[in-house]
Order: C-alpha cells, then sequence, then structure tokens
C-alpha cells in the first residue's frame, strides 16, 4: 500500500471515530440536554401521537380522546365535563394536568414502566406503550345526586365507603368543562384566563383544596374528645353549663340561637346543637385532649394523598382556653375540608376506625389486564366502639328529632350534625350551612355510606340560613344514591 493510501486511510479513519464520538455525545452525553430543550417538540409530538388512557366512573369512560389535524395529533374530551371535573382535573397540551391527570398521568400517557407487557422489547426498541385506564371509586348516581342539588351554588358533597375509605362522590361547584383548555391555541389561552379570573374560581376543588370553618359539625370531634377523655360518662345528665356563657379569660359572651340550652345534657345540646355547652365543655377539656382527638379524625395532616393532595384540615396547637372554647364550636381558626367532615362522619358510622380515603380502585392496560389494585387500609382508630356507639346515639338523634331530620330515609338509620360557620369581618358574611352524615341499615353498627355538605352561598335570609335547611337534603339525596345502587352491594331493609 503506499504512501498517500495509507494516509487517506488513517484520515477516513479519524473522521469516522470524530463521528461515532460526536454521535456518543450527542445521543448520551447531551440527550437529557435537548430533550429538555423547549424548542424541541419530538416528545410533544409523540406524548400526543395516541389516545391517552382514560379515566372511569364505575363502567362508564368519562375521558376520551379526539383526533386532530394539528401536530399534536390527539387532545383530551370530556363526557360530562362539569361534572367529574373535581375528579379528573384537567389535561391540557398548553398548561399541563391537575388532579387525576396530573397524578395518573405516567399511567394514562403510557409512559409508567407498570404498563409494559414485554419490558426488554420495548426498553430495546423504545416504543411508547400504550396509556392505561384508571378505575376510580367514584359512584355515578351519587356524583350525579351530590352534583345536581349543589345546583351551581358554591360548595361541595364529599362521600365515603366507611368501611373501606373509598370515596364515592366528590363535587365542586360552580364547576368548568377541562375539555376548554385540552389543546392549544388562542381559544385555550383565552379560556384559561377566563377561569382563573372569574371570581367563583370554578377550577378550585373545593371538596379537597378549600377549608371552611366547620361550625356546629366540629361538635362530633369535642363530644368525642369528652367521651373518650371521661370528661363526660353520661350524655343524658346536665351539665353546669350557663347561657351566656363568658369567654374564659375575656368579657366576651357566648350565647345561642335558640332557648333550652342553660345547663343542657350533651345529648340535648347535640341535639340542637347549643354553643354554650360544647365551648365550656372544650376548655374544661383544655386544648391537648381536643387536638389530639381531632388529629385521630384526620386534622392537622398535610400528607393525605387520594391521590391529589388534600388541603391541611387545621386545628391550633397552641391555644389559649377562649381559643379553645371557639375551636370547640368550628370556630377561631379551625377550619376543614369537605373530604376530611365526611372522615368524621365516616370513622363515627364504623365503630370508630378511620380508613384512609382513596378514589383510584384500579389500573388497567390498554388490553384490560390489571396492573396494580388499591388495597384499604386503616389511617387511625379515631374513638373506641363504645364512644362510636355513644356517638351514633347522638348523630341520629339529630335526625329524628333535632335539627337534621330533612336528612332522614325511610327504612335507614341517619345520622347527622348540622352546622352553621359564622365567617368574614365581625361575622358579616353569609355563614357557610353544613351537613354531615351516615347512614346504615337498622340493626348494624355499621354505616354503608358518609357524607358531608358545604353550602357556602345558601339561598335565603342569614337568619333562615343552616344546615339542616339547605345541606341535609342534598346529604340525603347522595346517601339515597349510594344506598339504592349496585355498588353498594346492600338490599334494602325489610319494610322499607
Amino acid at each position: 500500500m503506499n504512501r498517500c493510501v495509507r494516509h487517506a486511510a488513517a484520515f477516513c479513519l479519524l473522521l469516522l471515530l470524530a463521528l461515532l464520538a460526536n454521535a456518543t455525545r450527542v445521543q448520551i452525553v447531551s440527550a437529557r440536554g435537548y430533550a429538555a430543550d423547549p424548542a424541541n417538540r419530538r416528545a410533544d409530538i409523540a406524548l400526543y401521537a395516541r389516545p391517552r388512557g382514560d379515566i372511569l366512573a364505575g363502567t362508564r369512560r368519562v375521558t376520551g380522546s379526539r383526533s386532530t389535524d394539528g401536530q399534536l395529533r390527539y387532545v383530551r374530551s370530556y363526557t360530562d365535563g362539569p361534572l367529574y371535573a373535581p375528579v379528573t382535573g384537567f389535561a391540557s397540551q398548553t398548561y399541563g394536568a391537575s388532579l387525576l391527570e396530573g397524578t395518573e398521568n405516567d399511567l394514562l400517557d403510557g409512559s409508567s414502566p407498570a404498563l409494559r407487557e414485554r419490558p426488554l422489547w420495548q426498553e430495546i426498541t423504545r416504543a411508547r406503550q400504550r396509556g392505561g385506564d384508571v378505575h376510580t371509586t367514584i359512584d355515578p348516581a351519587a356524583q350525579r345526586a351530590a352534583f345536581d342539588g349543589l345546583a351551581g351554588r358554591r360548595g361541595a358533597v364529599a362521600a365515603l365507603d366507611p368501611a373501606t375509605g373509598r370515596i364515592l362522590a366528590l363535587v365542586s361547584s360552580p364547576s368548568y368543562d377541562p375539555a376548554a383548555l385540552s389543546g392549544a391555541g388562542p381559544s385555550v389561552t383565552a379560556a384559561w384566563k377566563r377561569l382563573n379570573d372569574d371570581p367563583e374560581q370554578p377550577m378550585l376543588d373545593r371538596a379537597i383544596r378549600q377549608t371552611y370553618p366547620p361550625g356546629s359539625t366540629f361538635k362530633v370531634v369535642t363530644a368525642a374528645a369528652a367521651l373518650e377523655s371521661g370528661e363526660i360518662t353520661d350524655v343524658r345528665a346536665r351539665t353546669v353549663s350557663p347561657d351566656p356563657y363568658r369567654l374564659p379569660g375575656t368579657d366576651v359572651q357566648l350565647t345561642n340561637e335558640g332557648a333550652g340550652c342553660r345547663d343542657a345534657s350533651v345529648y340535648d345540646a347535640f341535639r340542637y346543637s347549643c354553643n354554650t355547652v360544647f365551648a365550656k365543655l372544650g376548655a374544661d377539656l383544655g386544648s391537648q385532649d381536643v387536638v389530639t382527638q381531632a388529629e385521630l379524625f384526620g386534622f392537622n395532616d398535610g400528607d393525605l394523598r387520594i391521590p391529589p393532595s388534600v388541603a391541611k384540615s387545621n386545628v391550633d396547637t397552641v391555644m389559649s382556653p377562649d381559643q379553645v372554647a371557639l375551636s370547640s364550636i368550628g370556630q377561631y381558626d379551625t377550619t376543614a375540608t369537605p373530604l376530611q367532615m365526611a372522615m368524621v362522619a365516616a370513622a363515627v358510622g364504623d365503630s370508630g376506625r378511620l380508613m384512609a380515603p382513596y378514589m383510584v380502585d384500579r389500573v388497567t392496560n390498554h388490553a384490560g389486564t390489571t396492573v396494580s389494585t388499591a388495597h384499604p387500609h386503616l389511617l387511625h382508630q379515631a374513638v373506641g366502639a363504645r364512644t362510636a356507639g355513644q356517638l351514633q346515639m347522638l348523630m341520629e338523634a339529630v335526625v329524628t328529632d333535632g335539627t337534621g331530620t330533612n336528612a332522614a330515609i325511610p327504612g335507614w338509620v341517619v345520622g347527622g350534625k348540622t352546622g352553621t360557620a359564622q365567617h368574614g369581618l365581625a361575622n358579616a358574611g353569609t355563614p357557610y350551612a353544613w351537613f354531615l352524615s351516615y347512614a346504615r341499615p337498622p340493626g348494624s353498627g355499621r354505616a354503608a355510606v358518609a357524607v358531608a355538605v358545604v353550602v357556602e352561598d345558601a339561598d335565603a335570609v342569614r337568619a333562615d340560613i343552616s344546615g339542616g335547611g339547605n345541606a341535609a337534603p342534598i346529604a340525603r339525596a347522595v346517601m339515597e344514591a349510594v344506598l339504592k345502587g349496585p355498588a353498594a352491594g346492600l338490599s334494602p331493609p325489610s319494610g322499607s
């Protein structure tokens, strides 16, 4: 081989090595940087080249994928979007994803390793697995009953299966259609601005992301603390409770909406929601007992996921006696999400057991094979079985002969608690109307469903607003929908 050929061969080899080195740099060393470059559209094009997996409520697909002529071929579509928006959230090509669309994104878009049927082959080929389907715990009938009951008024509903923690309904009102945010372009940008500027906050998931003063519904927690600590041993015995009651260390006189609360028993004070009795009871207990009991029901837990994150329901851990008194009737700085108050009702209705709430029952791949299943687990033993039985007696008296008669369901035993929470400067705002409840078959100590309802803008004059009048009928409709449905696994009691 002559000299020129050798030089040419060496030069070609050098070029080949340089090419290989550059390819290695591009594909391995710099790959992450190129992939993350906002100008790189390949990832988005690949992501939206196939339909997204669906979210289901019962057997119904409440999401879908719609083909377009754009470079990003498929956009998200929704069936009854406003009805299920507090569950699904949105999946947008422009603004990302929220709620289940966000937390289950890798399963829905097919990037989760759990969906791979042939992991080694897909790792070699880099082929994108088709998205899986997320099967929720939502009962469509209960969801519809809650949505129709709120009828566009600001508020929220949360319903649970006390035995498992399955979330049966999660509604926030007013709502919005997530389809308006699905694609890209000026119309999506305009919809995003309109929704975010709306003073009604339709994109706020009030059921899990908004906290409210729980008002008198918190008296369930206070009563539980008194019974568990031994401060109250006989709920029918008269208490020493002046009316009006002067808050400890202050000149503030606390009064009641109605008469008959002076020295009332816990049984009567609970039925008729006497603030003075429960405020004094909370002050006598002290902050430690009240806070400990509240935390056993789920308050002050900032790590709750269903799997979307849930706003922390709050009870201050350091309070003066007057602040404890106000907290014990659901005022001061005490706040709760509707889901939290549904958890309180569920624990009472299930012998004191508080199951961790969850909204995803199982996930299947595109072939229908189950790849993951939820496993119910105990979050806390909120109260003992004996205390739970006494709380059931109190809550059931509210419905049979108290402030919550609007929640009664023929043939079922219903327990409830009304609440009218003051708020605003000098409590001048329209009060929030609360109701929490459960329903159980006669003769059974375990409830089949638990519900919490809050109505922010109850359509009534201030003096007439109450949880029993505005929120209880909604709770009753949701419970009836669950009890009549096949998902409950129950037969109506005989004689109903």
